[in-house]
């Protein structure tokens, strides 16, 4: 395995901190780096090279005219949780880029919402090996209920930060 990205190092120094107070201090600080993310109030429930869970809340700034999660934050909180999975696994001197981002709709949702992404092993060593390339992360969405409202496919490009 590679050395840890800065992404990595960064979210490792919340590690000394309580469960719960960490997952706010990272909230908060990454909700800083990518502004629509802060706006939304969503939180980075666990962030691991492996799996990252992203979770909103149903409520009045995310809501549509049914007072659900509206269908723009449930595209975020996917392509959040799968852009944290692949950030945390590129090397520094390169650029993670969304590629393809499509959600279906199939039911309403209710009340919050969870997203859990997650890359194999395998992806996880393309990612830190090759110069750039594309990966599908796996990533499952679920509601309060704990059914899956919409299914997502999320694909992300890496390529050198700098351009030959």
């Amino acid at each position: 395995m590679s050395k840890p990205n800065q992404l990595c190092r960064t979210v490792a120094r919340f590690n000394a901190l309580p469960a719960g107070m960490r997952t706010w201090a990272v909230s908060k600080v990454l909700g800083k780096v990518v502004p629509l993310v802060g706006t939304a109030g969503l939180r980075y429930d666990v962030i691991t090279p492996e799996r990252v869970v992203v979770s909103i809340r149903n409520q009045r700034k995310v809501q549509n005219h049914i007072q659900g999660v509206h269908a723009a934050a449930m595209a975020l909180l996917a392509e959040t949780a799968t852009g944290f999975c692949v950030g945390m696994n590129v090397p520094d001197d390169k650029l993670p880029l969304i590629k393809t981002l499509k959600v279906d709709y199939h039911k309403r949702s209710q009340g919050d919402m969870r997203a859990e992404a997650k890359l194999t092993p395998a992806q996880i060593q393309q990612l830190q090996t090759q110069d750039k390339g594309e990966v599908t992360v796996a990533v499952t969405i679920t509601d309060a209920s704990g059914q899956e409202p919409i299914q997502a496919e999320m694909i992300w490009a890496w390529v050198p930060k700098k351009r030959n």
